[in-house]
């Protein structure tokens, strides 16, 4: 039996429930009824929510202008109460089931209506934002960046800013350890800065992107 999603209180969850009383006694006795193709589940096997309910759910305005990451939970919210559409699907295919009404799964939402949001110049430093802005290739030798380092390092007086760190790969890392570029003769290949744009804030907050994303996410999700 597929997972019913309830509506209560500007709330949605997502449960088992049998469809007879037999079904209601199985579940108590903690027996398993199989569900249809494509059908959310509300657990896994370990107990744990599933895949795609852990997912999170780009949030676009009015004018498609990326707004934010929301969790799954709250983007059903939304959209079962009117004030957003879906636009992408979630590539699972899983569909939500109420008495009612059935929605699949979203990737990206849109709102009905347009939100106005506040100009915010700086774009706050995050490990996936420095991970975005130089492409994961490591600052120093341009492999895959595995990790982050201070140009200058902490201990040497370096700051925690965009313009002192870099994506690292954790050879250099190691072999850098504690000292200055121009101790170990080193160049970095392009000259760290601080990204500007409407994008940048939301890539500095999530680590994984869905393909649908892309097109809404600009250049620096290339």
């Amino acid at each position: 039996m597929t997972d019913p999603v309830s509506h209560r209180n500007g709330d949605v969850s997502v449960r088992e429930r049998g469809t007879t009383p037999r079904g209601a006694q199985e579940a108590r006795r903690g027996g398993r009824r199989s569900g249809g193709h494509k059908h959310a589940r509300s657990r896994e096997s370990d107990g744990s929510p599933p895949g795609w309910a852990r997912s999170r759910v780009l949030l676009l305005n009015a004018t498609f202008e990326p707004l934010t990451a929301l969790p799954l939970k709250r983007a059903i919210v939304l959209v079962v109460c009117g004030k957003a559409e879906i636009v992408h699907n979630d590539p699972s295919g899983f569909v939500l089931h109420s008495a009612r009404t059935a929605i699949p799964v979203p990737s990206v939402i849109r709102l009905g209506n347009y939100v106005r949001v506040p100009y915010r110049a700086q774009v706050p430093l995050t490990r996936a934002g420095i991970m975005h802005r130089d492409r994961c290739r490591c600052a120093y030798c341009g492999s895959k960046a595995t990790t982050v380092d201070h140009v200058v390092p902490r201990s040497r007086g370096g700051a925690h800013t965009w313009q002192n760190c870099v994506a690292c790969c954790s050879k250099c890392n190691h072999r850098k350890a504690d000292r200055l570029l121009a101790e170990l003769g080193w160049t970095l290949r392009t000259v760290p800065e601080a990204p500007r744009g409407p994008y940048w804030r939301l890539l500095t907050q999530i680590n994984d992107r869905d393909a649908d994303w892309r097109p809404y996410l600009g250049a620096p999700a290339a």
